[in-house]
């Protein structure tokens, strides 16, 4: 039984888990083949691990796998197949709290998660906290989040959660995943989001990435607002206007039309 508060939809279509699978390269179906280049020393942590829905695909790799289940009986249930699989441990808890780095035990990291649609940004910021040792996401979210993930500037749906993702990892919105997959089925649709570590900020070279994602916080305060007018607590208006001049961007620029990378550069001027 799916727990309402706890934003439960299982995938409990086989075909659709098979998709997913063969997509983040953990097809029980299919050789796995190691990639050149890729990190031995790795695990994967799945978040939401349910019922062990895409659990046996993980465990098909070979390496260890840490099931990260908030839901007391369902982190039970795992038990027994971990008595049976060697390389699977449960971790029943939250992941908001779970340390990522001690469950990874000094190895890399790969996560998977069929995230519950309304923690999805606090659980990234999470992830983020230990991008230095993560090397892949795949995380099943609501499409519409999904999208806004991967958002281009100057599309509507880029905004603060575009930039946070695109600083640490390149997304790609891999499936898009029917409700029906689902049970019990979700009100949205859904789809498979991929992300590759590092992102942006590895070449941008921001000695504070708190104070910067705090800056784009302020940016994106009121969308319609241009930065001269968001940015007034920070910055006196003229500053910010010489600031966007020398980027060769317009008086009248909002957040929503600025990369990653200018938005890095405007936060060296100003701050």
């Amino acid at each position: 039984m799916a727990r309402q508060r706890l934003g439960q939809h299982f995938l409990s279509d086989e075909n659709w888990q098979e998709e997913i699978a063969r997509e983040i390269g953990v097809s029980r179906n299919t050789q796995n083949f190691f990639v050149p280049g890729e990190a031995k020393e790795f695990c994967w942590i799945e978040i939401g691990a349910g019922h062990g829905e895409m659990t046996q695909h993980l465990l098909s790799t070979g390496k260890p796998v840490i099931a990260v289940e908030l839901d007391p009986p369902l982190a039970k249930r795992l038990e027994y197949l971990a008595e049976q699989r060697p390389n699977l441990t449960i971790h029943q808890g939250d992941v908001l709290k779970a340390d990522l780095r001690a469950l990874a035990a000094g190895r890399r990291i790969k996560i998977y998660g069929n995230l519950p649609y309304y923690i999805t940004s606090p659980i990234l910021h999470h992830f983020f906290e230990t991008a230095d040792l993560i090397d892949e996401i795949h995380i099943v979210i609501q499409q519409e989040v999904a999208f806004r993930l991967a958002a281009k500037p100057g599309t509507r749906d880029y905004g603060y959660l575009s930039v946070l993702t695109q600083y640490f990892s390149w997304p790609t919105v891999a499936l898009k995943i029917p409700r029906e997959a689902f049970s019990p089925p979700p009100e949205v649709g859904s789809a498979l989001v991929s992300l590759k570590l590092p992102g942006e900020g590895a070449k941008l070279h921001i000695a504070d990435e708190k104070k910067f994602l705090d800056f784009v916080k302020l940016c994106f305060a009121q969308k319609r607002k241009t930065l001269i007018n968001n940015l007034r607590t920070v910055a006196e208006p003229e500053t910010t206007r010489n600031a966007l001049q020398a980027l060769e961007l317009g008086q009248s620029s909002r957040a929503e039309e600025i990369s990653v990378a200018q938005l890095a550069k405007l936060f060296s001027n100003l701050l």
